[in-house]
């Protein structure tokens, strides 16, 4: 392997420790608590323990957390009338709804109805047309945890030419539109792009996410260039499963300056970026300066 091992559960531990620093001068200058509420509608097993990651590190930084874990039968008004409440509350500063929601739930409704100044994924229509133009927003979380990575590693991102392959309102869009807020040349590809492959070879920044295993190959990837691969799938090895990435990491390690691995990359980041998120929101609420180093 010749590239650089770009280590998310280093960086993500930086990260809950800036918050952690920050979340104490904020308790003991202003006698303000960060408090952070997660909602899990039903008993999806990935959820679940997603949830409970949640809430120990949000726990572990000094923040207060607020867990409401409603049954998989919950009424569409019963859930909302909790945002409700939830966004009048002075203590919780942020809100996540974990997704995905039941079917019989409209999840845009659902995730519309929060409060654009607490919704810390950044999924709210508000938010996505406020990053969108280049505004002030809460940024969706595992984007926002790729551009740190990307700008500890490169320091400016300008005049780059970067590849996302992946159009997804969580990840794809919002990291093209940070990516052109650095200054950097950014290609949206997908599915339908014709030759992805020449495509990804132009990219010096290439960003994988589009939920495929290893579909992405070392001779796709531009040499030297910085990879990273937001996906996380899981395949057969044998009687087990393993974890690996959209993009194939051996091939594409051997060509590529710098690459996230899988796991161990971007999924650390994401759940380090939503406690970075309540406390820029607790920041904001309050009329305070916004962390240092933890927002766009």
């Amino acid at each position: 392997m010749t590239a650089a091992l770009m280590d998310g559960k280093l960086f993500a531990a930086k990260i809950r420790t800036k918050v952690a620093d920050q979340v104490g001068q904020l308790k003991q200058d202003h006698g303000l608590t960060p408090g952070l509420a997660v909602v899990l509608v039903g008993e999806d097993p990935a959820s679940q323990v997603y949830v409970r990651s949640k809430g120990k590190q949000t726990v572990e930084v000094g923040m207060a957390s607020f867990e409401h874990k409603l049954s998989a039968d919950t009424s569409e008004a019963d859930l909302l009338s909790l945002i409700a409440k939830l966004n009048a509350d002075p203590e919780i500063h942020g809100i996540l709804v974990q997704l995905p929601l039941p079917s019989h739930l409209n999840s845009d409704l659902v995730i519309n109805s929060i409060d654009p100044a607490k919704d810390v994924d950044g999924f709210h229509i508000s938010n996505v047309g406020l990053l969108g133009t280049g505004q002030k927003a809460m940024v969706p979380c595992t984007p926002l945890g790729c551009l740190m990575m990307l700008r500890d590693h490169h320091g400016s991102l300008s005049g780059l030419e970067a590849v996302v392959v992946g159009r997804s309102n969580i990840v794809g869009k919002p990291m093209a539109q940070l990516l052109l807020g650095e200054s950097c040349t950014v290609t949206i590809a997908h599915s339908r792009t014709r030759d992805l492959a020449e495509v990804c070879r132009r990219a010096d920044i290439l960003v994988a996410a589009v939920g495929r295993a290893e579909m992405i190959p070392g001779d796709w990837v531009k040499p030297g260039a910085t990879v990273i691969d937001v996906g996380i799938n899981r395949i057969a090895a044998g009687e087990k499963t393993r974890l690996v990435g959209d993009v194939h990491f051996e091939s594409a390690a051997a060509v590529a300056g710098a690459i996230t691995p899988v796991p161990g990359g971007v999924g650390p980041m994401t759940i380090a970026c939503l406690l970075a998120n309540t406390l820029t929101a607790c920041c904001r609420a309050h009329g305070l300066p916004e962390p240092e180093g933890l927002t766009v």
